[in-house]
This record gives C-alpha cells, sequence and structure tokens, in this order.
C-alpha cells in the first residue's frame, strides 16, 4: 500500500532562506524533489564552502538576514518568484538575549528579516501564476506559545512571525497570495538533534510526546509542500503546528 502524497513543483521558483542546513535543507531538497527551481540562502561566501552538505541542485546566494539592504538586492536579483521560505533564524545569535544588544539581535534575525524578504520579493509574488497562489511561509516554533526562560528574544520574534501571517494573509490576499508558518517542534537537526543524547532533555519531550519521536526535516517539508500546493488553495493566515502532540497536554 502507497499513501504518499507526490507533488508537482515543475517550474515553481522557490527561494528558502537559511536553506544550507536542518529544517531549511529539508524544505529545499522536497521542492527540488518535486522539480522546482529552488533557490537558497546561507551565510558563507559561495556553495563550495559547504563540505558537510550537498548544494548542487539549487542555486546558492550569500546573505546575512540582518542586512536589509542585502535583502532588497538579493530580491532585485531574482528573475521571479512562486514561493518564499523565510526559514533562516538563530536562538541566541548576538549572545544572551536579556541582554538589550542581545533581544535585538533575535529579534532582527527572527522576525525583522523575515518582513523585510516578504516585502522586497512582493513585486514578484504578486506577479506569479502558480497554481493556488503565490505563497509565503514562516517557521515559527513551539516558543511561538510557550515561553522559555533562556530565549526571550526568539520567542517574541516567533510569536510575532504568527500575527505576521495573519496580517500578510488579509493584507495580500487581493493579489492572490498566501501566508501560513508551521510551528515547528522538536525536531532532530544540527542546531538541536544534541539534546537527544542527554536524558536529562529528552525523556521529558518524549514522555509528554503522544507520537514518541522527535520530527525530522521531512516531517516540516512535507507540511510545507501541501501548504504551498493548490489543494491548500483555500488556507492563509494560519500557523500549523507540526510537534507529534506535544501542546496536547502537560
Amino acid at each position: 500500500m502507497n499513501n504518499s502524497a507526490n507533488f508537482d513543483y515543475h517550474a515553481a521558483r522557490v527561494l528558502v532562506t537559511g536553506g544550507t542546513s536542518g529544517i531549511g535543507y529539508g524544505i529545499a531538497s522536497a521542492f527540488a524533489r518535486a522539480g522546482a527551481n529552488v533557490t537558497v540562502t546561507g551565510t558563507r561566501a559561495s556553495s563550495a564552502d559547504y563540505d558537510d552538505v550537498e548544494l548542487s541542485a539549487f542555486t546558492y546566494k550569500t546573505l546575512k538576514v540582518p542586512d536589509t539592504e542585502a535583502i532588497k538586492q538579493l530580491a532585485a536579483e531574482l528573475d521571479g518568484l512562486d514561493i518564499l521560505i523565510n526559514n533562516a533564524g538563530a536562538s541566541m545569535p548576538g549572545g544572551d538575549e536579556w541582554t538589550h544588544e542581545g533581544f535585538e539581535e533575535s529579534v532582527r534575525v527572527n522576525l525583522f528579516s523575515a518582513y523585510h524578504m516578504s516585502q522586497a520579493c512582493l513585486e514578484h509574488l504578486k506577479a506569479s501564476t502558480i497554481e493556488g497562489g503565490a505563497s509565503i511561509i514562516g517557521v515559527a516554533s513551539l516558543t511561538s506559545f510557550f515561553a522559555n526562560e533562556l530565549v526571550p528574544g526568539y520567542g517574541a520574534a516567533k510569536a510575532g512571525l504568527v500575527q505576521m501571517a495573519k496580517s500578510m494573509g488579509l493584507t495580500w490576499a487581493e493579489y492572490g497570495i498566501r501566508a501560513n508558518n508551521i510551528a515547528a517542534g522538536m525536531t532532530d537537526t544540527r542546531m538541536t538533534g544534541f539534546m537527544k543524547d542527554i536524558p536529562e532533555f529528552n525523556d521529558p519531550i518524549i514522555k509528554r510526546t503522544p507520537l514518541k519521536r522527535w520530527g525530522n526535516p521531512d516531517d516540516m517539508a512535507a507540511a510545507v509542500l501541501f501548504l504551498c500546493s493548490r489543494q491548500a488553495s483555500f488556507i492563509t493566515g494560519q500557523t500549523l503546528t507540526l510537534d507529534g502532540g506535544y501542546t496536547l497536554g502537560v
């Protein structure tokens, strides 16, 4: 029995920020396998500087997302766009998020950059003719809903993504653009996967998660492909939580 969903994104133009690792790489790879023309951004000078991941299926662009002018320049260089994935982000990018500087840097990286990229790509997305409408997808987090004492800036930024998708979904619907988020639960990536080997971190997570496992980038990518498809053409302004049921109980 084969109950897999097969999406066809041939000729679709997709931009994934932070697409060189983790959830972003999983999303970019899934779109490429579905036939899309995928551009990914990373912070290194060229794709050749990544010896730990295969980027040959993508067009690579260097981008540091706190740089608004660089965002505008990248958008200007694009030859059209149908789907924007605002994935780039980091917890504690500027150090202690309880400092003035650390909090501001985290919000700049995780929220402001997504707004600036969406706004910079707006004209491209308005011109898209993809079935179901152009899409903007943000990568939110369980910290969009739950407090975390270590990352107040990250949590505030991820909560902001939820509201921003609502505003964009409402305001840009007239252009045929849909805006949604995925809220990623505990996902096995380079940033968080090390916690699986530490019982005091892993055991409480598994105990609370009804499906009794961590997510992986493919889980996140599958939901994104659905949200950007014509099958999801009546969905906008929403945040889909992908957490194995973690948010269902205590």
